[in-house]
């Protein structure tokens, strides 16, 4: 079952762990909870399709539908006609035990391709909706639970993936906007069966969802170009 990153995120919001016990704990004390909704949504939408669509290169961006949060969920600000979706996602779609869960400064632009669209985007509204409507960390947890355990989100199809190529993103406040990367969602793995993190493979396991209530595993691979085309120098991170 699926249910955003980082980044990626997250996370994609799509959101990436952080390193560094003492920065955890200096995060945890910055964001113990939800900040109101306004500090999470970006007053000029123009700015946030923009933003949006810099997850993913002009070819694919550029005929996407693109989704903006607002102060009860993500709506459509565009239609697009090739099956793509790109949006932002917010500091909600990381871990649910991670000091910046609640980070109103996190940006997470990500596109879904028409796999993902339909078996992974919805985790992402499902989650915001949670949150917007109030829920706490714990009582957000325990309702994506009950819609995993309900089968209320659809299985996950052969092929989901999405990008987060952005440089303009905010992955976390140490990472930035990390490195540019693809993401390929799977049913639950401990990474074996894609040749993550061992030496040399540019595949890597995203921890997000390890511990997460959707039965998901997210792999990255970076890419050595940032969405508008210009190169990635090496991140610190």
């Amino acid at each position: 079952m699926i249910a955003k990153t980082i980044a990626i995120q997250a996370l994609a919001l799509s959101m990436l762990s952080v390193a560094g016990q003492g920065y955890a704990q200096e995060a945890k004390a910055t964001y113990p909870r939800m900040a109101p909704t306004a500090q999470y949504l970006m007053s000029d939408q123009k700015a946030e399709i923009a933003l949006a669509r810099s997850a993913a290169p002009a070819g694919i961006s550029g005929d996407a539908t693109i989704l903006v949060l607002k102060e009860h969920g993500y709506e459509t600000a565009a239609h697009g006609k090739n099956g793509f979706v790109c949006l932002v996602e917010r500091s909600w779609m990381g871990p649910v035990d991670s000091p910046e869960f609640w980070n109103p400064k996190m940006r997470g632009p990500i596109c879904f391709n028409p796999p993902a669209v339909r078996s992974v985007l919805p985790i992402t509204l499902k989650r915001t909706d949670l949150a917007l409507a109030g829920q706490s960390r714990t009582q957000l947890l325990a309702s994506m639970q009950n819609a995993v355990r309900n089968k209320q989100l659809p299985a996950l199809e052969p092929g989901a993936m999405s990008y987060m190529m952005s440089k303009d993103g905010q992955l976390g406040d140490a990472v930035g906007h990390w490195h540019p990367h693809l993401m390929f969602f799977s049913t639950k793995s401990d990474g074996t069966d894609w040749g993550a993190d061992v030496p040399g493979s540019p595949v890597l396991l995203n921890p997000q969802f390890q511990g997460a209530p959707e039965s998901l595993a997210t792999f990255i691979v970076r890419v050595p170009t940032w969405s508008d085309g210009t190169p990635a120098a090496e991140h610190v991170h």
